[in-house]
């Protein structure tokens, strides 16, 4: 019950505060620990590929075995003190986990840019929620970086974490956590992180693997509530799915783009390096700066259908 009660305050937190200016986030001790690991290995082990591999094999390990362990221990000590510290503490926990308000603020301030007008401001805001090569996009590209970011982290950012919090509170919510971070930060496939970055690449794959296709449903019903086309949505979904490189991305990025009606995906640059991408969707009608705010529309329900299922799935377990 705890948990629950848990989970429920943090969700409501993350939709009222998202991520403060200047607040500790554990994310970026995370990445820290993962750069300062990176370097250290990278030392211990012999540049090859099997030797980069096993690094970065050794760094995952560390990792998610730390995130999960460290705040497990801090509940069981807060709770032998007080159920209510345990409480307290779980809550900003999962609060800290979920990114629903932050992953909206982002977004809509490259929509904002975008109305200005300045493609220069907007490329630098879209910098800050994707991985590509931002200098080479138009107008177009930036605004379907956004609408793909914001699909995409319907699953990373939104459902898979109250799925992991439901299961097994915020020791296992960190626990993901350290697995999305870790691929968000090593999982390339251009040097220097082809061989070190497959190890968490791979178990980023595997932990997303139901929460995807979960979240694509849910934003298929999320859709529907909305009045958007649901059997477009289907359509797009069941066709393009699995035209993405990565085995979860596409899921939602594909009932996006069929709700919308619109086209996503395509050729991107990475590292000064052009990658050649199928197409996401069908343009039924060109992209345009309000896909942007309708995208974080479907995403917020989204949200809110993933947490009615977590809180049930959660009040089950009891």
């Amino acid at each position: 019950m705890e948990t629950l009660i848990a989970l429920l305050v943090g969700f409501a937190l993350d939709l009222l505060l998202g991520d403060p200016q200047g607040f500790p986030h554990p994310v970026v001790w995370m990445g820290r620990g993962i750069a300062w690991g990176e370097r250290q290995l990278r030392r211990c082990f012999p540049a090859t590929p099997q030797g980069e591999r096993l690094a970065g094999a050794a760094l995952w390990v560390a990792m998610v075995t730390l995130s999960a362990l460290l705040p497990a221990l801090v509940l069981w000590g807060l709770g032998r003190c007080s159920p209510w510290l345990r409480l307290a503490a779980e809550s900003l926990c999962c609060w800290q986990i979920l990114a629903v308000r932050s992953l909206r603020t982002e977004a809509m301030g490259v929509y904002r840019a975008l109305q200005t007008g300045d493609l220069a401001h907007s490329r630098t805001a879209v910098a800050r929620i994707v991985g590509r090569d931002t200098q080479r996009l138009d107008h177009a590209g930036v605004t379907k970086a956004a609408v793909e970011t914001v699909a995409e982290n319907t699953c990373d950012g939104v459902v898979a974490p109250l799925v992991f919090l439901a299961l097994g509170g915020a020791p296992l919510g960190f626990f993901y956590k350290a697995v999305n971070t870790m691929d968000s930060m090593l999982g390339y496939t251009e040097p220097p992180y082809r061989h070190f970055g497959l190890v968490p690449a791979r178990a980023d794959d595997a932990a997303n693997f139901l929460p995807a296709r979960l979240s694509a449903l849910l934003m298929l019903a999320a859709g529907g509530l909305l009045g958007w086309p649901v059997a477009q949505g289907w359509r797009i979904f069941r066709r393009d799915r699995r035209r993405h490189a990565s085995p979860n991305a596409g899921q939602t990025e594909s009932v996006c783009a069929g709700l919308l009606g619109i086209q996503l995906a395509g050729d991107a640059w990475y590292h000064g390096v052009r990658h050649e991408k199928p197409t996401i969707g069908d343009p039924l009608r060109p992209v345009e700066n309000e896909d942007i705010p309708r995208t974080c529309r479907l995403m917020t329900l989204t949200a809110l259908l993933a947490l009615a299922l977590a809180v049930a799935g959660r009040a089950l377990l009891l």
